[in-house]
């Protein structure tokens, strides 16, 4: 892992290896998205369209 400064910021590179098992773990430790029921999801995308129409 080696730091580099550029314009004052830096950055820290690591091995493509490292980078994908942080990203891997980063990935598990997420929440997932709440999952609509169709009776929601299809409220939701009425008021949103509704939103979008009184707005133009």
């Amino acid at each position: 892992m080696n730091t580099l400064v550029i314009d004052n910021k830096s950055y820290v590179v690591v091995p493509a290896e490292s980078y994908q098992a942080l990203q891997k773990k980063a990935a598990l430790k997420s929440r997932p998205e709440k999952t609509l029921t169709i009776k929601e999801a299809r409220a939701h995308s009425k008021k949103l369209i509704r939103k979008w129409a009184s707005e133009k």
